[in-house]
């Protein structure tokens, strides 16, 4: 038997009301929610409102920014009566969320004046709605109800902008068997498109990681009462900033739970391993925030150990509250700090250099550690990030000796195990390597990479071991000649991050290669281009530290770049010259102005171009961008970009190392981003299993396979066992499986089969368009299983089909069948063809003739057919290339122009055609149209001017006006571009 959405809806019910819920099912619509609201803000603040003082009261409180509303609902705030008297008022218990009321209610129905929505159940504290739980049957996805609450909160003048559901925290979408979460924000940070797949969306799990999908469980583990008062009040972060609400993971509750109750019950130190990508400066800053409300903490340091890493930790700090942590310049700043009494300097973010320093016994000329005494004695807090770098050494006994009531606490990505310890300590005649439990005494947290890849946190691995052929072959850890290693790069780079939509770190093993590899790229890549005209040259860039010579700033970055530091000391005026010059090619490239002794600056040039990769070439040329960043030590840690997909290795790594180098390459963006690509000229396999091994964390029998990606002939196979499903689908409907034959399947059933069916088709596809290592034979078999014209074809199929079923979606009462489909479009949306690709093609087709032609006017048409990005405007385009005269050579620039007059021309006699039918000036249909595309914001009072001329009676009027609309709204929706268009919706079918 079936379980339906209503049957999962009453025992969810049943199950609250066992958690102590009172169940309302008088409140089913907006008047009876604000009435109830009422009665409860009246007994908590103590007050009875007269009539006209509660309309001003839900006026000034009912907001459409989420933000704003998400401060009102945690903060006292203030309200002035009939009287003039002031009122302070909160909305809930704030002091203790535990004696809200908590109520829950369901079908609710609020009509606002264009959005008519039926929510399935909220949660109300005190009356405001603050929790969402929106329910499938089992055998639907969460994803669509996910894709549901997007819609309703993008209709114009929804029940989130004007009603007490703007102080919504938290959505919850489950078909009772798999069960997520996600923060409620503000429409900049509220996407679930072909750009971000995924909202921040969560599964709830416990303590030791394990997830807790089940509606019941997770019920009972997350929706108690003083539970959910706990996470809205403590666990969400609002993210000043970004105006942004921010879901804390449940491993980054445990953590900071871990460290407070550690401080509470003064029982020693403790270390939290969550590994890279996790979000640990969320979870420190967290902790440091519910530290600094602690009367018992005198001070919480929050230390890192780099420049760089200082000013990134104390802008995230800031980031999630506004002011929260100042800049230290200097060692003198941190001293007066420390000994500040004023609550802003509760809380320090600040390098171990300078600490070291505040503590150094050479420093006596500035006294700085006779200064700190009276500290000596109090209740100090130290939170390091990374704890497994330069805190190994004196500092860390420094600090020990010094403060002998501090707790220390560390988080590491990739802790310091006895057999990747490399500094010893020796106690009597006994010498062992200096371990994180060393330093920290146990382990309060882990989550690590193993858990993060199974939760999608973060991506496996793809890893690629280059083999040369021939003789003499290197030996693992060799190093191949540079030439080889550009050349095998300049073949696969474009396969490796998918047409240039990501980009890549090449890690070398000295400044020296370094410098050697960016003049041997310039090389290749000018002679290529001197052979080829159609080659694109790859952008490259360098970063390395420059010799210190006494710079502060340049020898505290490079404490933590062994390498670096180390090969600045050999011929340090020849590495300097080396970089002026590099840094000089960059700002040839880029247009910048850098220079070495503001090399900082220079450096976070290199990371913030890294990150622009994120924006379309139509937004940002890829000549802005950067496609591989030749580095030794620098960006190998600590950095983060989405869009950073592949690492090129011609270094030695191992352990921590090894680990934090691959990790560059594993954030999560969206499905076309299936994993992170390692292609390692080394042969390093032997490394790269040792520390799987000794980082996965669990005891799991094979690690690898959690860790890695399936090799190349398994996904092959997955790929023709999914062309099978396709084909056998096909031959079902008595159809052949072709792609012309797609527009044949009849009904919404058929057609949605269609879609999820060749969905998981191209989903392999891309996956193997990025595996670096595929060899002749595998190519070959691939375009056997998936023939590219055919495949190609089935792509135009799709979008075609797609953008018919996403119409119906949009509506009220759309079949089961197409309510519950996810497109993903992103899928089917190339890096390489770009507006300007196309362009550049069509002319290029024009002035080749017929003999030489590398591309048709149907090939080309196909191409464009196949791509998401021009679902909206591909019929233009195909007849705008098919009504070009033949034998005219055209430049781009003539085929932009004439592209913009078929379009305008097109409009028109579209409009004309339009305006005729329904009598109707064309000078004044074509103004009122442009209105609308100027403001995106349809407005009904201008249509009503529209039809003043015909002299109609109101409902001969309103009748009219549908009957133009129908007509209408393809036009505009396709002139939008997929742009919102407020108010429109009132006119769909």
């Amino acid at each position: 038997m079936t379980i339906t959405e209503n049957q999962i809806e009453r025992d969810l019910i049943a199950k609250l009301r066992d958690l102590k819920y009172t169940h309302r099912p008088d409140i089913h619509d907006r008047t009876a929610l604000e009435k109830n609201f009422r009665e409860k803000f009246e007994a908590l603040n103590r007050v009875t409102l007269t009539s006209s003082e509660f309309q001003r009261l839900l006026d000034s409180i009912i907001i459409p920014n989420v933000y704003t509303a998400a401060q009102t609902l945690r903060n006292t705030n203030s309200f002035e009566r009939d009287d003039g008297t002031p009122l302070n008022y909160t909305l809930v218990n704030i002091k203790d969320w535990c004696k809200n009321h908590f109520e829950v209610i369901n079908q609710l129905r609020i009509n606002t004046d264009s959005s008519h929505r039926r929510y399935d159940v909220m949660l109300l504290i005190n009356g405001v709605p603050v929790v969402q739980i929106e329910l499938k049957a089992l055998a639907v996805s969460p994803r669509r109800a996910m894709q549901q609450i997007v819609d309703y909160k993008n209709d114009p003048g929804n029940g989130y902008s004007k009603t007490l559901l703007c102080f919504i925290q938290l959505f919850i979408v489950s078909n009772r068997a798999d069960t997520w979460y996600f923060a409620n924000n503000n429409a900049c940070h509220f996407s679930f498109n072909t750009d971000e797949r995924f909202l921040p969306v969560y599964q709830f799990a416990g303590e030791d990681n394990k997830k807790i999908t089940q509606l019941d469980s997770f019920a009972e583990k997350c929706l108690a009462k003083c539970i959910l008062g706990e996470v809205i009040s403590r666990y969400m972060v609002l993210v000043a900033s970004e105006q942004r609400l921010l879901m804390m993971r449940p491993y980054q509750i445990y953590a900071a739970k871990a460290i407070v109750d550690c401080i509470h019950q003064n029982c020693g130190n403790g270390y939290i391993w969550h590994t890279t990508g996790s979000g640990k400066t969320l979870t420190s800053f967290k902790a440091s925030t519910l530290l600094k409300d602690n009367p018992d903490i005198d001070k919480c340091l929050f230390v890192v150990d780099r420049k760089d890493l200082d000013r990134q930790t104390r802008e995230e700090f800031n980031r999630f509250q506004e002011g929260c942590v100042e800049e230290n310049t200097h060692t003198e700043i941190l001293v007066r700090r420390l000994l500040s009494d004023n609550y802003a300097d509760k809380v320090i973010v600040t390098t171990i250099q300078k600490l070291g320093l505040a503590l150094d016994d050479t420093s006596k000329k500035r006294n700085y550690k006779e200064r700190l005494e009276p500290l000596r004695n109090q209740r100090m807090v130290f939170i390091f990030d990374e704890c497994h770098r330069s805190q190994f050494g004196e500092n860390h006994k420094a600090i020990k000796a010094f403060f002998p009531k501090a707790q220390l606490f560390g988080f590491t990505g990739t802790p310091i195990f006895a057999q990747n310890a490399s500094v010893q300590q020796i106690e009597g005649q006994q010498a062992s390597y200096r371990t994180t439990n060393d330093l920290f005494q146990r382990c309060l947290h882990q989550y690590t990479i193993t858990h993060a890849i199974e939760d999608r946190n973060v991506l496996r691995f793809h890893v690629d071991y280059f083999k040369p052929e021939g003789k003499n072959l290197p030996k693992s850890g060799e190093a191949l000649a540079k030439v080889k290693v550009i050349e095998i790069i300049l073949t696969k780079h474009d396969a490796a991050t998918s047409e240039r939509k990501f980009n890549a770190l090449l890690a070398t093993a000295s400044i020296n290669d370094a410098i050697e590899y960016f003049e041997t790229f310039k090389t290749l890549q000018a002679q290529q281009q001197a052979k080829n005209d159609t080659f694109r040259p790859l952008n490259i860039a360098c970063v390395f530290s420059p010799p210190a010579e006494g710079n502060k700033d340049v020898q505290q970055i490079q404490e933590d770049l062994p390498q670096e530091k180390a090969d600045n000391q050999q011929d340090p005026e020849g590495k300097k010259v080396a970089l002026i010059r590099i840094i000089a090619d960059y700002n040839a490239h880029f247009g910048t102005n850098h220079r070495i002794g503001e090399f900082d600056l220079y450096y976070q040039d290199v990371q913030k171009r890294i990150k622009d990769q994120q924006y379309p070439n139509a937004d940002l040329p890829h000549a802005q961008k950067i496609d591989i960043t030749i580095v030794v030590d620098m960006l190998l840690t600590g950095f983060d970009s989405k869009y950073l997909n592949t690492l090129y290795v011609d270094k030695n790594l191992k352990y921590h190392g090894l680990i934090q180098a691959f990790s560059r390459t594993n954030r999560v963006l969206n499905d076309s981003k299936p994993y992170g690509n390692i292609l390692d000229f080394r042969q390093q396999q032997t490394l790269v299993e040792e520390a799987i091994a000794l980082f996965s964390g669990e005891k799991t029998d094979n690690p690898r396979e959690i860790w890695l990606v399936d090799p190349a002939p398994k996904v092959i196979d997955n790929l023709q066992a999914a062309t099978q499903q396709l084909t056998n689908f096909m031959q079902s409907q008595d159809l052949e499986s072709k792609p012309e034959e797609v527009a044949n399947l009849k009904g919404d059933a058929a057609r949605s089969q269609f879609i999820n069916l060749f969905k998981e088709v191209q989903r392999l596809k891309t996956q193997l368009d990025q595996y670096t290592d595929l060899n002749e034979e595998q190519k070959m078999q691939i375009d056997q299983i998936a023939p590219p014209e055919q495949l190609q074809g089935f792509r135009s199929a799709y979008l075609e089909t797609a953008k018919r079923l996403k119409e119906q979606q949009s509506r009220d009462q759309p079949s089961p069948e197409v309510q519950d489909l996810d497109f993903e479009f992103v899928l089917f949306a190339s890096a390489l063809i770009d507006y300007d690709y196309i362009m550049a093609l069509i002319a290029r087709m024009t002035q080749q003739p017929p003999d030489k032609m590398t591309m048709n006017r149907e090939q080309l048409i196909g191409l464009i057919q196949s791509d998401a990005k021009f679902i909206d405007e591909r019929e233009d385009i195909a007849d705008y290339i098919r009504g070009l005269p033949l034998g005219r050579a055209l430049d781009e620039k003539q085929i932009r122009t004439g592209y913009d007059h078929f379009k305008a021309e097109k409009k028109t006699r579209e409009l004309n055609a339009i305006a005729g039918k329904h009598d109707l000036a064309s000078e004044a249909l074509q103004a009122f149209v442009n209105e609308i595309l100027r403001r995106y914001i349809f407005d009904g009072e201008a249509l009503r001017e529209l039809m003043t001329p015909l002299n109609l009676g109101w409902k001969a009027r309103a009748q009219k006006e549908l009957a133009l609309m129908e007509d209408l709204m393809p036009l505009l929706r396709k002139l939008a571009q997929g742009r919102e268009i407020s108010g429109l919706s009132a006119y769909e079918p």
